[in-house]
């Protein structure tokens, strides 16, 4: 049997939540007149914590967390396979299997799957998504991203491989990043399939050189575009400019690690530094303006750029200052949570929860904070085939999680 915990939201929460950033906004003037700091910085501080009160407050749960898996490594994505099963990637370079037990609940088996090819496992490099291929059915491919070389000359690659009963075989490399970079930070890694079974990669830009992001002669700080087997698609917007990488889709990006489509539409998110977590719809041959434009700041408090808005550059449909440090993201529009149908939720490690944000039109809408009672950074979010959500926290002893209606308690109400 899983194991279950229910949850109840209270109302005294979101009164201590607003008491909170009230508080700190009154500290942040006090701090203003003991240190002088400059006024925009103030207000900057002042502004952010504002935006929290602008979230809106928890409803009533409805729901119950089960939780499927535990014992795992840094899991950092889980897919779902067309006969039930699902699998879930470790960040040391362990592929799991979810299989479905008698009574159909998912079951995790104790050796890890075979033939997963070596990882570079430092720092924040490791073994990153799984997506499966559109026609497993015929193919039996699944799709792996990770880090690749050594840790002062490394890549992101993506690589797929025909899943077995004896593990992964056939392993073909389909994309290796250019050039290699001298450490192992802002890597991306998330991917998404198009509906013409194209595959789109974020990748971040390194961490070295921010301008990287911008320069179309490296696939750093991009969403890039493949074919199912790595070629370049004809339509891609710099396939055939001199001088570019053709496998570029986007440009401007810090570390993007969302990737989610809905419809013809394809949604992303990306890390700030100190604030300036984005949410953008991602448009062919787009700029996301990273270094030139940022709402966030430098871990040191230093200003990295004085533009939030620059004419060409795409802006945001949101950003999260302070930072939630945003993971994975999915579209939900299940049977399960009608409250939750037509939303994005963004999966937070920092803010130690799942975002809600309904979508209408294509503009998002209030906010909604969930889960935060476990009290543990959530890696990936991911709708399952069932209706229900699953999580995956970030641990040494990370959990696979199930969130399904809670049948003794009444569903809640869509915050207004």
């Amino acid at each position: 049997m899983p194991h279950t915990t229910r949850t109840t939201h209270a109302v005294a929460e979101t009164h201590t939540t607003h008491s909170v950033v009230r508080a700190r906004i009154r500290a942040a003037a006090d701090g203003r007149r003991r240190r002088h700091r400059p006024a925009s910085k103030v207000r900057a501080v002042v502004l952010g914590l504002l935006a929290l009160l602008c979230v809106a407050p928890p409803a009533a749960a409805g729901y119950r967390i089960e939780t499927v898996a535990e014992g795992l490594m840094h899991p950092w994505s889980i897919a779902f396979l067309p006969d039930g099963r699902a699998l879930v990637t470790e960040r040391p370079g362990r592929l799991r299997l979810l299989e479905p037990d008698a009574a159909g609940r998912l079951v995790l088996r104790e050796t890890p799957v075979p033939g997963v090819p070596g990882v570079l496992a430092r720092g924040q490099a490791g073994l990153f998504d799984v997506a499966i291929d559109p026609r497993f059915a015929t193919t039996g491919r699944v799709y792996l991203s990770y880090a690749h070389g050594t840790p002062t000359a490394n890549h992101l690659r993506v690589a797929h491989a025909r899943l077995g009963p004896d593990g992964l075989a056939e392993l073909t490399p389909v994309l290796t990043t250019q050039p290699a970079k001298s450490h192992t930070q802002h890597f991306g890694g998330r991917m998404a399939w198009q509906a013409d079974d194209t595959l789109v990669v974020g990748v971040g830009d390194g961490n070295l050189v921010r301008t990287d992001a911008l320069r179309l002669h490296t696939h750093l700080g991009k969403h890039l575009r493949i074919d199912r087997d790595g070629g370049i698609p004809p339509d891609n917007p710099f396939a055939t400019r001199t001088g570019a990488r053709p496998e570029i889709y986007s440009i401007g990006h810090r570390n993007p690690q969302g990737l989610v489509r809905v419809g013809g539409l394809l949604y992303a998110h990306e890390h700030g530094a100190r604030g300036g977590d984005e949410l953008n719809r991602i448009d062919a041959g787009a700029n996301y303006g990273w270094p030139i434009t940022t709402d966030g700041v430098d871990y040191t408090g230093a200003r990295i750029t004085p533009y939030t808005r620059w004419p060409g550059v795409t802006p945001p449909l949101l950003h999260w200052t302070p930072s939630i440090a945003p993971a994975g993201l999915t579209w939900y529009d299940g049977a399960l949570f009608p409250h939750w149908r037509s939303s994005l939720f963004v999966a937070a490690l920092v803010e130690r929860g799942v975002r809600r944000v309904p979508m209408k039109g294509g503009r998002p809408g209030a906010q909604e904070v969930l889960f935060t009672e476990l009290g543990e950074r959530i890696r990936d979010v991911r709708a399952g085939p069932d209706g229900a959500l699953y999580l995956l926290t970030d641990s040494m002893q990370g959990r696979v999680l199930r969130i399904v209606p809670d049948a003794s308690a009444a569903p809640p109400s869509p915050p207004r």
